[in-house]
Formats: structure tokens, sequence, C-alpha cells
């Protein structure tokens, strides 16, 4: 099935995009597309590249997580992202798998910081990018460095090479993202979400053209607040999913009125939405033509449709990586150019 290519708008930001009317076949794969952020971002990703490995994949990641600890840039999202499609993350999704702590706990008995928790192996990931970026290289090309390195095949793209840091609004004040997200505990009810980077920050280098060049367009399955809304923030990035004539595809991070992982369905609650799939694809309208819903919710798929948007029952609790690969196919296999 083939959403019908409707017209693009020259999108304020997009604007110089290269668009390609090719049709994939033997000589030009298909290009495939992934918004993602945090965990389910990368796992959807992961289940691209394993259920087509041909494709030609690019994953723009966001970096509202980043921040700075014992003088190291660290980017979670990105990592999480690098380790998962080179098949090294860890058990909970992020870090690598099987690694020490070592440095960490002697850190500690130093009288450290040692309150984010980053293993031996992955330092080595921030001592390196830190190097490189104090070297003037852009995060952009320092991350394609990296995923070289691991042997990923897949483009991985931030989403910015400024700085554009997710500030979340509470009761005891404005926190940094991993102040609230991994010091805090997510204990905090959250009052807003600000990105006070956004205006300043300009979309990475191939970030338009990955978005209006794909074929397929995947909204990962990320929380709409912390991941996805900052990828949205940098300007031109809204414009261009918004003009795009491929297939947008978003998966619902809600499962059941819960959210598949970390603090979505808390957020949902706390800013006024509704806790379930719909109160997710409320706030995609515009931005996707299909909504992807977990079996389990499928008694609201006539309310998705009732919104404009195409809804799609699968199952998508990506467990393991057969099942990771198993959505992606389903979703690949039925939008076929």
């Amino acid at each position: 099935m083939a959403r019908p290519a409707r017209r693009r708008a020259d999108a304020a930001g997009a604007k110089g995009t290269d668009v390609s009317d090719e049709t994939p076949g033997p000589d030009r794969p298909r290009r495939v597309t992934v918004l993602a952020g945090g965990v389910g971002g990368a796992r959807l990703a992961d289940g691209v590249a394993c259920a087509e490995p041909g494709s030609e994949l690019t994953v723009v990641v966001n970096v509202g997580d980043d921040f700075e600890w014992q003088g190291l840039r660290i980017s979670p999202d990105l990592d999480t992202v690098l380790y998962t499609l080179s098949g090294r993350e860890g058990g909970e999704g992020w870090g690598l798998r099987d690694d020490s702590t070592v440095v960490l706990e002697a850190l500690s008995a130093l009288g450290g910081d040692a309150w984010f928790r980053i293993g031996d192996r992955d330092l080595a990931t921030h001592l390196r990018r830190t190097a490189l970026l104090g070297a003037g290289r852009p995060l952009s090309e320092v991350t394609a460095e990296l995923a070289s390195a691991l042997g990923v095949r897949a483009r991985l793209l931030p989403v910015t090479d400024d700085p554009h840091p997710t500030l979340i609004q509470t009761d005891e004040g404005e926190l940094a993202f991993q102040e609230y997200f991994v010091r805090r505990g997510q204990q905090d009810e959250v009052r807003g979400v600000r990105f006070p980077g956004a205006e300043g920050a300009r979309p990475a280098p191939g970030v338009l053209d990955a978005i209006a060049q794909a074929d397929l367009v995947l909204l990962a399955p990320s929380n709409p607040f912390v991941s996805v809304a900052p990828l949205l923030a940098v300007p031109g990035v809204r414009q261009a999913l918004e003009a795009a004539r491929a297939p947008r595809l978003a998966v619902s991070p809600i499962v059941g009125g819960r959210a598949v992982k970390g603090p979505a369905a808390a957020m949902l609650r706390s800013l006024g939405h509704e806790v379930s799939a719909l109160g997710v694809a409320r706030l995609l309208r515009g931005l996707c033509d299909v909504f992807v819903l977990d079996e389990v919710d499928a008694g609201l798929a006539p309310a998705v449709a009732g919104l404009g948007l195409e809804p799609l029952v699968a199952d998508t609790m990506m467990t393991s990586r057969a099942r990771r690969a198993a959505l992606a196919g389903s979703l690949l296999g039925r939008w076929r150019p």
C-alpha cells in the first residue's frame, strides 16, 4: 500500500532541499528515515536494519538529553542508537552489554559525583567524542566516525550540531533533563518542557534532505514531549516533516494506557492529555499519515481514524531483536513503492 504523493509545499527552513523522484529498485535502495529518541527509537531503527538490510537507513536523533559530566560530552540518545545498531546495547536498552563500573566505583570512593551510571567501555565513547569535539569537529562528523568505528552501516545524524538542551519545568523549579530523569528518578510532576536553544539551532547537515528524500518516514515510539518535540523544535524540521511526500508512520509509545518505557504516561497526565495511544495520536496529528497501535489498543482504531489518520494495528512490543525486525518488516512490507 502506498500513500498518494502530496504536493510538496516549499516549507520554511527546508528550502534548497534536493528532492529525488526516483523510484526505489535494483539500482537504488529504499530510503528509510527514522526520527528517534531513546530506547524505542533505537529498537525500531534496529528493526529496520534487520528487516531490510539493503535499505538506505538514516536515523535522526534527539540531542536534548546531551550534557556534560566530569568534563565529558555525553550524548545518551545518540549512544543508545549507536550501541543498539551495533548489537552492543545493555539489557535495559542503554549502555553497553556486560560493561563494568570500576572507574565509577573508584570515582565514588574518591568523593566524586557518580550519580550518572557510566560503564568503563562506555566511558571510552565519551572520551573519544569529547576529544574530537575539542578539536573543532561538529557533532555530526564525530557521530559518523564513532558509527563507522563500531561497524554501523546506517547513517546516524544528530538533529543539530548546536547546543539544544531540554529543560523540565517542575514545582521545584526548572531542571536540566538528566537532573530530572536520572538524578531525581523522574519523581517530579512535569509542568512544562522548554527548549531554550531551539531558536538558534540549525539542522545538522543532511537532516532536512533525509526527510525530504525518504521513501518512508518512521516516527519511532518515543516520548512525544522530550524525544519527538525537541526534534521538531529545531527550525525547519517540523516544516520538512509536514511537507514530506513519503508515507509518514508513527508508532505509539503508549500501550494499554502505560508507557512502554520511561515517563511518557506520567507526562501525558501532568500536562493535561489523555493517557492513551489516542492521546499521543492527537499530539502527532498533521505530522503522520498512519498511526500504529499495539494489538491491545485495537479498540482505539476508530477514534484514531476520526482524527484523519489511518490506524494500523500490530504487535509493537519490541522485546527482542526478532520482534523488532518483525514490526519493522510488517511496516516496510505494507508500504512498498
